[in-house]
């Protein structure tokens, strides 16, 4: 009895943190603040295996790949031209819908990566073992959305699209697009630029300015896209070329400076080991000495835009001593799951103090500083990771630019008088926050 009664004690203890964490089983979200959010319906496609139910109420019956093919042959005839052009259908033994799908339309399911490890066990592993490398990954990308304060507090609609690119964790059809799964397809640039493109990753912008991006732009079409990715196989690389040699679906070896946002010590043992494989692979087509080069090159711009970076994170935490951020930490809707927030009201300033999970909730000049590090660092970083010198050093110009207007109105807000009033009221209240507080 005595160890009963202890253990009802521990677990009377522990559960309200068991719940704040969003392990709550009866919280119907996913990731660490789970008991905070509810999917939309849009989260069965983007996340099939937590979140697909049948549709029991139309059809029942188990069929086989035959009976399915005749019946969708009428219903979605897009789908099946697109299995019947499809290396699953060519197969010795064609693999049905029932493989994928299962054959029981009362308890049918959406493929996940998991579905697809069955007979592409290879390929799931390398993608599994991502994981050991941490962010950013694909394996990990559901996981960094959800696991980000900004998606659980802000409406579902504002936050949507961040799941049509890092659903690529949870469902293969990211990249091979449903039923065809055409390698050759997911070869292409364009399969890799629907998610990286746009301000934070840039990587379309970037590529296409390069050589090689210049290279496929002229000559791309005309090349054999169901050649595999292997030396000598493409004229110039593309995307799958470099961060996917040979097919492999591990693309998180090669990360020497962590997507550009953080910094990296470019001696660290790890960090050797990335760069010889990235040397390995640029001697596919350069000369030896090339490989050294590049890398002097993207460590000093890399080395350049921190200096200029922290420069701007002395102003603000100076700004913060000064009580002249407004508004201030404590004048702002906390995080609901915040708690810590709401007993220590902080401004969060920099990579390191959390600045990337707090962008919808700051004042004007920590959002200025927010776009230098997220969106214009990672243009000039990524200008210098692919071989884009000019449109690195132009985003560069735009940095400079930016930091010089943060200084400005730093220097302004150290010169100007705190009014006194009472701004708390005026963030904390109003028809959106109060919705947004209700809603979500």
């Amino acid at each position: 009895m005595r160890i009963a009664a202890h253990y009802l004690v521990v677990a009377l203890l522990i559960w309200p943190w068991l719940v704040w964490a969003g392990l709550d089983p009866a919280a119907r979200g996913t990731g660490e603040y789970a008991d905070h959010w509810n999917p939309d319906p849009m989260h069965e496609y983007w996340d099939p295996g937590t979140y697909h139910q049948p549709e029991r109420e139309r059809v029942e019956g188990v069929f086989t790949g035959e009976a399915c093919l005749e019946c969708h042959d009428v219903i979605t005839p897009g789908i099946v031209k697109d299995w019947r052009g499809s290396r699953h259908a060519q197969a010795r033994e064609p693999v049905l819908c029932p493989a994928c799908h299962g054959d029981d339309h009362q308890k049918m399911s959406l493929p996940t990566p998991q579905t697809c490890g069955t007979c592409h066990p290879q390929r799931l592993a390398q993608m599994e073992e991502e994981k050991k490398y941490g962010f950013p990954s694909h394996a990990l990308a559901m996981e960094r959305a959800v696991d980000s304060k900004h998606f659980a507090d802000k409406p579902k609609a504002e936050v949507a699209s961040c799941l049509q690119c890092h659903s690529v964790a949870t469902k293969c059809d990211s990249c091979h697009t449903r039923h065809r799964f055409d390698a050759a397809e997911a070869r292409r640039p364009e399969a890799c630029i629907t998610c990286h493109s746009g301000p934070p990753h840039p990587d379309d912008e970037t590529f296409f300015a390069s050589a090689h991006g210049q290279g496929y732009l002229k000559e791309g079409k005309q090349w054999d896209w169901r050649k595999s990715l292997s030396k000598g196989n493409y004229p110039v690389p593309t995307c799958a070329y470099c961060h996917m040699k040979d097919g492999n679906h591990q693309v998180a070896d090669k990360a020497v400076w962590k997507f550009g946002i953080r910094q990296i010590n470019p001696e660290s043992a790890e960090n050797q080991i990335k760069r010889k494989r990235w040397l390995e692979l640029c001697a596919d087509c350069h000369p030896a000495e090339v490989g050294p080069i590049f890398f002097r090159e993207l460590d000093a711009e890399r080395s350049l835009t921190w200096d200029k970076l922290y420069g701007v994170e002395r102003l603000l935490k100076g700004l913060r001593g000064q009580g002249r951020l407004i508004p201030s930490a404590g004048e702002r809707p906390p995080y609901p799951m915040d708690w810590l927030a709401k007993l220590w009201p902080r401004e969060r300033i920099g990579f390191y103090e959390g600045q990337a999970s707090a962008f919808y909730n700051v004042s004007a000049i920590e959002r200025d500083y927010f776009d230098v590090w997220y969106f214009t660092n990672l243009g000039a970083y990524k200008g210098m990771a692919h071989g884009a010198r000019e449109m690195s050093i132009r985003f560069h110009q735009q940095m400079d630019a930016q930091v010089q207007a943060i200084g400005t109105e730093a220097q302004r807000l150290k010169e100007t008088t705190p009014s006194g009033g009472d701004l708390k009221s005026l963030w904390m209240e109003g028809e959106y926050t109060e919705f947004n507080r209700d809603h979500n």
